[in-house]
C-alpha cells in the first residue's frame, strides 16, 4: 500500500473508528457491566465535554450534533418510560426519532462553520422546535402510528429499526462517506462514526444502560473530532493536505541517523502566480504535494511555506538516482500525468496555453556530530546551488558528491 493511502486510512479510522470499535468490543452481554451510576456519569461527562469543546472552538456543526443527540435520547427516555412496547407512544416516538436523526445529520453536514450567529443557525433551531412539536403530536396515546413508520420487512433479521429509518441511515452514511473521502474534514469523519454509534444504540433499544452507553460513545466521538480538527489546523496544511512546518520541526527531533532531508522548491512559482493567477498556482501546489505524498522508502512530505516543501527520508541506502534510472522506475501513474500535463491546466476553455512545472531539490544528509539545523542548512545550500545551476535538478549538500540534473543521462562531474 502506498504511503498516502496509509495516511488517508489512518485519518479516516482514527480516532473515531477506533473508539467505536473499542466500544463495540467492550459493550454488550457478557462484557463489562458498569453500574448505572457509572454509565450516567460517563454519559453526562462526554456530552458536557463535547458541548464545551464545540462552543470553545466554534465548531457549530459538532455543537448542534451533540444537541440533537442529547434531545433525541432524552425524548426517547421520556416517551418510552424505560421500556419500548410493540405499540403505543413509546414505539411511535422510537420510530420517529430513528427517522429524524439521520436526516438531521445530513442537514448538519451542509451546515456552514460560521460561529453561533447567522440565519442558518436560526433556521436549524427552528427545525428542531418543529421536530419536537411533531414528535409530541404523533406520540400521543390516542394517536395511531402511521404505517410508514413501522413498516419493517427486515424484522426477520432482528433489526429493531423500521425499514424507512434504516434507509435514511444508509443514505446519511453514504452521503457522509462521500464528503469524508472528498474533503477529509475531521468533523465530518466524526459525524460518520458517531452516526454508526447511534445506529448501534437504537438497534439496542436506545434506552437503558446499553442505549445510554452507545449515545455516550457517539458524543465521545464528536468530542474527539474537535480535538482532531484542532490538531489538523495546527499540524496540517489545508490547501495540500500535507503536514505543516510545525509538524516538520517536531518530526525532525525524532529522526535518528541515518537520514536525509530534501528541500524541494517549485521553479518560477511566482511567475506562475503572476501569469496564470492564484487558482492555477493552488492547482500546481496540490499537484506537487500529491506526488510528494507518494514517496516511499520512509519519506515523509511537509509543506513548510509558499512553494517550499521538505522530505524527511529515513534510509541508510539513500542516494540520488541518475536520469536513466529514474525513467526505468517511473510509475505508470506519473507517465499518465505527464501526458495530461501537456493539455492542462488552461487559462480558459478557449485557451491553448499549457503549463510545465519543474522543481529543484537540495539534499542534506545526516553525518557524525551534525545537528538537525546544520543538516537543514546543508539542504538549503544545495537547493540554492540547484537554482543557480539552471533549476530542474537535484544537488546534494556535500559539494564533493556528484550533483545530478533531473534530465541528465550521465552524472555531471564536479
Amino acid at each position: 500500500m502506498e504511503p498516502w493511502n496509509k495516511r488517508f486510512l489512518q485519518s479516516v479510522f482514527l480516532p473515531g473508528g477506533a473508539i467505536l470499535l473499542g466500544a463495540y468490543l467492550l459493550l454488550g452481554p457478557g462484557k463489562i457491566n458498569p453500574s448505572v451510576y457509572g454509565v450516567r456519569f460517563f454519559y453526562f461527562a462526554v456530552f458536557i465535554a463535547a458541548l464545551v469543546l464545540a462552543w470553545r472552538f466554534h465548531t457549530t456543526r459538532i455543537f448542534l450534533s451533540a444537541v440533537v443527540l442529547l434531545l433525541a435520547h432524552h425524548a426517547l427516555e421520556f416517551f418510552t418510560q424505560g421500556h419500548i412496547t410493540p405499540s403505543g407512544p413509546g414505539r411511535i416516538a422510537f420510530e420517529t426519532i430513528a427517522l429524524l436523526l439521520p436526516l438531521n445529520f445530513i442537514l448538519l453536514a451542509f451546515f456552514p462553520e460560521r460561529g453561533y450567529q447567522g440565519r442558518s443557525l436560526f433556521w436549524f433551531l427552528a427545525l428542531l422546535f418543529f421536530e419536537s412539536v411533531l414528535l409530541a403530536a404523533v406520540a400521543r396515546p390516542d394517536q395511531p402510528a402511521p404505517e410508514l413508520l413501522h413498516a419493517s420487512p427486515l424484522a426477520s433479521m432482528h433489526w429493531r429499526l423500521p425499514q424507512p429509518a434504516l434507509l435514511f441511515f444508509v443514505i446519511a452514511l453514504i452521503y457522509l462517506l462521500v464528503r469524508m473521502v472528498r474533503f477529509q474534514k475531521p468533523t465530518i469523519i466524526g459525524m460518520f462514526w458517531s452516526l454508526i454509534a447511534i445506529w448501534l444504540g437504537l438497534n439496542a433499544g436506545g434506552i437503558g444502560k446499553l442505549g445510554s452507553e452507545y449515545f455516550g460513545v457517539a458524543a465521545l466521538i464528536l468530542a474527539s473530532s474537535i480535538v482532531e480538527n484542532s490538531y489538523s489546523l495546527a499540524y496540517r496544511d489545508e490547501l495540500t493536505g500535507l503536514s505543516s512546518r510545525r509538524a516538520f520541526n517536531d518530526a525532525l527531533l525524532r529522526l535518528k541517523p541515518p537520514y536525509a532531508v530534501a528541500a524541494v522548491d517549485i521553479d518560477h512559482f511566482k511567475n506562475i502566480n503572476d501569469t496564470y493567477g492564484h487558482d492555477v498556482g493552488d492547482q500546481v501546489l496540490r499537484m506537487v504535494a500529491s506526488k510528494l505524498a507518494r514517496v516511499g522508502g520512509g519519506g515523509d512530505p511537509f509543506r513548510v511555506g509558499g512553494e517550499e516543501f521538505r522530505l524527511n527520508i529515513e534510509s541508510s541506502t539513500f542516494r540520488v538516482r541518475s536520469g536513466d534510472e529514474r525513467r526505468k522506475i517511473e510509475r505508470p501513474s506519473d507517465r499518465r500525468f505527464q501526458r495530461k500535463k501537456r493539455e492542462a491546466p488552461r487559462l480558459s476553455a478557449n485557451s491553448s496555453t499549457t503549463l510545465s512545472v519543474t522543481v529543484s531539490i537540495g539534499i542534506g544528509e545526516s553525518q557524525s556530530k551534525l545537528s538537525s539545523d546544520e543538516i537543514i542548512n546543508q539542504a538549503d545550500k544545495a537547493l540554492y546551488r540547484a537554482k543557480r545551476s539552471g533549476r530542474n535538478r537535484v544537488e546534494t549538500g556535500i559539494p564533493e558528491k556528484k550533483m545530478l540534473g533531473f534530465g541528465s543521462k550521465k552524472p555531471r562531474q564536479p
